[in-house]
């Protein structure tokens, strides 16, 4: 957007947030004598630091340097849920914040996808691939899943420090620097979280080619493609991978789709 009409965008919606918010709940004593909705910038202004001066000006629209530690204050005080408080970052001209990878829970609807999704493998993960909900399929492929410890239920934990990754993963060690590689760029969206460092640090530990992979620096993003698996009961599999945005894009849903009819024959056979 250009700047004109950033600074008007960023102008109202300051306004409609400071309008919208109850004074009550920002600390303030109730009052009889508003005439308008919400806080009044003056309030605002004094609850964030700032003069108020300055703060109408911002309402205003007018041609003034904003800083993150300003930005990050209103948005405190206006009690700002993730998404406008990303919004408000944007229309500031400002990088957004770190993230955190966001919640474990699944929504009902979501797993129930998951589950409808047999015989065809699939699964909701975050960031660092925490496996937060799989179907049967998917744990049946993957040697039963529901026995493992939750700290192991990781797509990979499941790939560089348990024996049947090698034998079932055809291209083990193309697919193991692609996932290295995506999750250093997870490390670099998600400063601010520490499941990453931590998972960085157990796989280092559990897998000596991880560690070796790790020193390459390799980054990469997700791409779908054609996944080949050795089962050693189906047999050989062709899958295509593929990954949607599941909620904000804090959650991954990957579903395994069968390449060829004998593959899809084979997956409704797995038990």
């Amino acid at each position: 957007m250009t700047d004109m009409i950033q600074r008007e965008e960023l102008a109202s919606f300051l306004r409609s947030r400071r309008e919208a918010t109850d004074p009550v709940s920002v600390g303030l004593r109730p009052g009889s004598r508003r005439r308008t909705p919400g806080l009044r910038r003056e309030e605002l202004a004094q609850l964030s630091g700032i003069s108020v001066t300055w703060y109408t000006w911002l309402e205003q629209g007018r041609r003034i340097s904003v800083s993150r530690q300003v930005i990050e204050s209103l948005a405190r005080v206006l009690r700002m849920a993730p998404p406008e408080r990303e919004h408000l970052f944007t229309v500031a001209g400002l990088a957004l914040p770190a993230q955190t990878a966001g919640p474990l829970e699944v929504d009902d609807t979501l797993r129930r996808l998951v589950e409808a999704l047999n015989p065809n493998p699939a699964f909701v993960a975050n960031p660092w691939w925490d496996l937060l909900a799989y179907n049967k399929a998917y744990s049946v492929l993957h040697g039963g899943l529901d026995a493992r410890p939750p700290a192991e239920r990781n797509v990979l934990w499941l790939f560089f420090a348990t024996d049947p990754a090698r034998y079932l993963n055809i291209n083990w060690l193309d697919e193991a620097r692609q996932l290295v590689g995506q999750l250093r760029a997870h490390l670099a969206r998600y400063p601010g979280d520490p499941r990453g460092p931590e998972l960085v640090a157990t796989l280092t530990a559990a897998s000596p080619k991880f560690a070796e992979l790790w020193q390459e620096h390799g980054t990469a993003r997700f791409r779908n493609y054609r996944k080949g698996y050795q089962h050693p009961a189906a047999g050989l599999l062709s899958l295509d991978y593929i990954k949607l945005a599941a909620s904000d894009d804090q959650q991954q849903l990957t579903v395994m789709l069968p390449a060829d009819q004998a593959t899809a024959d084979k997956l409704r056979q797995l038990r």
